[in-house]
Order: C-alpha cells, then structure tokens, then sequence
C-alpha cells in the first residue's frame, strides 16, 4: 500500500469511514504507519451536535422508534468557517510536502484526496455496535442511549446520508477496507473489488445470517443449527435482506466481508433486471428472514400502514407487505389474523387503549381471529390486516423491503429484553386497520392460496400468495427430478423449505453448481435468465420444497 501512494505522490490520503468505524483501530493499524504531518478528524469539518440535531428534528421525532425519512446530504452539515481552517491547515502541509491524512464519516468532503480508502460496515454490525455501548450515532454523542432510539436515527437519517455519499464515491475508491471484525481490517484495491461485484451478479449467492434474540424468541434454530446455544433464544434470523446483511468475497483465500447493499447500489440493473430496477431504482425490494417462537411466545399484535400512510408520514416509498410461511409448527401452534366476525373498530379501538394504559389485559379470543397453523401453511398478510405469529412455529417471513413500520397494537402485556417496555403505536395503528379484514374475508383471500400451475412428472409448481393488492409474487416447487426455472424479468430469491440438500446449474455453463441446504436463502439475478433446480447430495430419490420469490 505503502508503494502505491509513493507511485501516485499521495500527500491527501482520505479514510471515509461508514458510521460507527472504529476509529482508535483506523488509527493504530492505518494512519500511524504512514506517518502523517497532520490527521484530521473529519468531525472537525461539520456543525456542532446541537445545532445538527436542530437541523434533523423534524427527522428524528420524539418517538422512540419512528422518524421521518430524511433527503439530507453530509455537505448539508458542513460549517463554512470550519472548512476554511482546515482547508489552510492542509494547504500549508502540502506546501511542505507534507503528508495529510484525513479520516472519518465526510472526510472526502474535507479536501480533494490524492488516494481514496472507504472503510465500511454493514448495517446489522453498525446496530450491534450501537447496543454495545460503546458507541455514538454520527456527530451525536450518544454512547450508551436506548439502542432502539439510536437504531432508528441510524434508519432514518445517518444511513441515508451516508449511502447517499457512498454512491457517489463509489468510482473514485482506491481501496475498500473490511472493518466488520475489530482488530482484524482487510483492505482491497477498488479495481478487485469493482470486478468481484460484478461476478456475484453472474451466479447464485446467500448472504451472511444475522441472528438475534427476542423476548418472544425460540430455540428451534439454535437448535435445528447447532448455533449459539449460549444465548436466551434466537428470535430472527435476517439471512436475505441485502439492505442489512453483508457478502463474503474470497480473493485468492482471504476472504472480505463487505455490505451487500453495495451491490444493490453498484449493480442495480444486473441484479434486478430493467423491469424491477425501473420500478424501486437501487433498491432490493425483497426481504427473507424467520421468526422462531418454538419454546418461546407471541408476536406482538400489529399491523402494517397502507401505502399511502407509509409515503404521507413517513416519507417512505412503500410499504411492508408480507406473508407468513409456516416452517415448522407444533401441535396446536396459531396464526392471528383479522378480526372476527361483527367485531367493529370501536369496540376493538376501545380494548386496546384499555390495554395500552395499563387498565385491563386485551380480550384477543373474543376479537381476534386466530387459526391452527401447520407445516407448510401459506398466510398472504397485507398492510392493513392485523396479525401475529404465536408461539411454537418457525414462520419464513417473505416481504417487501420497509422494515422499521410495523405498528404494535398489544403485546401481552410484557417488557423487552431490556427491561423496558416494549413500545406500542395505537396513534398509528388505528387509521391503518382495516376493519373489513374479518373471520370470513381472511379464510377467503388469506389463507392458503395455493393454486397448481404447472406439473409433470416428479414436479410441481404453485402458485401461492402474495395477496393480488401486493407486489411479490410466490411460487412453490415441489419435486424429486430436476425443475427448469425462468426468472420471470425480476431478482428471484429463494429458500429450500423441505429436504437436506438441493444444487442450483446454468443452464449455458455460465456459473459453476451452486449447493444449497436446508432453510437456505439464496438469491438469483435476473441476468440469469434460465437455470435449473434439482435435489442433490442426501435429498438425491427424496421429494424437496423451495419458495420462490419475484417481483409481479
């Protein structure tokens, strides 16, 4: 690294950083072997925390888990007289021929750099970082806050404003550094990584699981996976959200761990296709992950905004529609969903108040309709429908990609994890409930739509969910012989829902076999016109189960 700054008489060396770096790391392992005339601390350029928090109010909100989306950019943030002082302090340096090293989030909006290193993170270890205690949001000094309040000014306002600049940046990186594991950074020149980026879009990948517990959580996967036993439970497990996971990259054996959302952001049309890129820009509208309640308890009692609630207050594009999968569930395991018949919003309205302040505990057997789920059970749930997972079942919840807009309506009277209370949003929920969604509309339109479409021989194909008023469409294929598949002009995402064991092939050679096991999500560009799906390895003479998502 050392020789290619030489080579390019690199006096200007930026470090932009993604919030919540380590920056005592950056500085131990990066910028003190370079030896430095001057370090700036990019902090340095920007306003003070109150009057950006001044700024950003109408954003941030006071509520506890709910902002408004924000359209700032970092430059927005820049204090003029700051950046003269700092622009002086360089100019003087690099008169001397002096060496400057400039590092943090904005720190290429400080000065033109001579060579550009972006150390990055991925959302899910920037939230785990905010838990921990250790650190701040950008420019906030909050180290220690409610990590639900620092996950939501991340959500709503810092991310955004980073990725904004992340983008645009995104040419001009000379090198990309892996911060994921704190003492460990891994750098890569930004013409490999550019390159690797665009290969993953050539074949099938999975992304990096993210597992976390929950107070309604379960043991099934620790179990299922021999996977952190240690922990209470395991509630989520977040193993197809681009937007929040991350990707192993392998260079000649050592392997990088990089944001997936970096693909979505660099290559959009490979990745989505024209049609769905056309539709949602840089943005992976699909999301996969499980909600375990085996051995544990409820959901929350929630409900999802309407469209046009999500764009009106909160700035989003759309909303979080969704199904519930059933992967596992045990006797007498139960979906909730809808109210039951003649229940009006008053009355219901009236009864969670009345549990909201304490006052009463909320009579969901006489108001809400509830259903024995079983394994491989299929609910379409649509913003507006109230729902929850009950205890003991594993659901594979397939949604839209808006994850922060879930309203809780009641939840059995428990505290978090943390000890406090697990908030609720009756301001929110009320105008999004959808009455209408009762006992006899939801066994009509809810409930197990599965329609066959296509059969032969050893296979065959369903369609099945999501309601017609959303945009993702599932298939189920069950089958004992390889089945041909097309990508429907969309991203494709996948998980193998029964057997051990299945192999994904090109049908032109243009990847190599790809292996997937047992509740696996695995996604498919829509490069990839046509492939192949067959049982393999154990499952080979055994029938199998996938679901397949794409955008309608």
């Amino acid at each position: 690294m050392n020789n290619k700054i030489d080579t390019l008489k690199a006096n200007v060396i930026t470090i932009e950083c993604y919030p919540t770096i380590n920056e005592e790391e950056l500085m131990n392992k990066i910028i003190a072997p370079l030896n430095p005339s001057l370090m700036i601390d990019a902090s340095e350029l920007f306003y003070g925390v109150k009057k950006i928090n001044n700024m950003i109010e109408r954003n941030i909100t006071d509520d506890r888990i709910f902002g408004l989306m924000s359209h700032h950019s970092l430059s927005d943030f820049i204090d003029p007289q700051h950046a003269n002082i700092l622009e002086k302090e360089i100019n003087l340096k690099l008169h001397n021929n002096e060496r400057v090293i400039i590092y943090g989030v904005g720190a290429s909006l400080v000065y033109p750099a001579d060579l550009l290193i972006y150390a990055d993170l991925s959302r899910w270890e920037v939230q785990t970082r905010y838990r921990s205690g250790k650190y701040s949001n950008w420019q906030a000094d909050n180290a220690g806050e409610d990590s639900l309040r620092m996950i939501k000014r991340g959500y709503f306002f810092e991310w955004r404003v980073a990725d904004k600049l992340k983008k645009v940046l995104f040419n001009k990186i000379d090198y990309f550094l892996d911060t994921h594991i704190e003492g460990k950074p891994k750098l890569i020149d930004g013409k490999s990584y550019k390159e690797a980026m665009s290969q993953i879009t050539k074949q099938p990948f999975s992304l990096v699981p993210f597992f976390d517990p929950g107070i309604w959580g379960g043991n099934w996967m620790q179990e299922k996976f021999n996977f952190r036993r240690e922990e209470i439970n395991l509630a989520w497990s977040f193993n197809g959200v681009p937007e929040e996971n991350s990707l192993i990259l392998n260079f000649d054996g050592v392997k990088m761990e990089v944001p997936a959302n970096n693909l979505v952001f660099t290559q959009p049309l490979a990745l989505l296709g024209e049609r769905v890129c056309g539709r949602f820009g840089a943005e992976f509208p699909i999301r996969f992950n499980f909600l375990d309640t085996i051995g544990g308890s409820n959901l929350s009692l929630q409900v999802h905004p309407k469209t046009d609630y999500v764009q009106e207050v909160f700035g989003a594009n759309y909303t979080q529609d969704e199904s519930y999968y059933i992967l596992e569930a045990h006797d007498h395991a139960k979906i909730y969903l809808g109210v039951k018949n003649g229940v009006g919003k008053e009355e219901l309205m009236t009864q969670l108040k009345i549990a909201a302040n304490g006052e009463g505990t909320f009579p969901d057997k006489e108001l809400i309709y509830q259903q024995v789920v079983k394994k491989h059970d299929h609910y379409s749930i649509p913003g507006g429908t109230i729902h929850s997972s009950g205890a003991n079942s594993v659901v594979l919840e397939i949604s839209s990609t808006p994850n922060r807009y879930t309203f809780k309506l009641w939840d059995w009277d428990r505290v978090d994890l943390d000890g406090l209370p697990r908030p609720v949003h009756l301001n929110h929920g009320e105008p999004n409930i959808d009455i209408t969604r009762d006992e006899d509309w939801v066994k009509k339109e809810l409930v197990n739509p599965f329609e066959v479409i296509n059969e032969a021989p050893g296979w065959q194909e369903e369609r099945t969910g999501l309601h017609e008023s959303e945009f993702i469409e599932t298939r189920r294929h069950t089958f004992s012989v390889p089945v041909m598949h097309e990508n429907h002009g969309s991203v494709n995402v996948f998980n193998l829902v029964e057997g051990e064991e299945a192999i994904v092939e090109s049908m032109d050679h243009s990847f190599a076999p790809f292996i997937v096991h047992y509740a696996q999500t695995f996604i498919i560009p829509e490069q990839i016109k046509e492939y192949k799906i067959s049982p393999y390895g154990k499952s080979l003479g055994q029938t199998i189960m996938t679901i397949k998502a794409f955008v309608r």
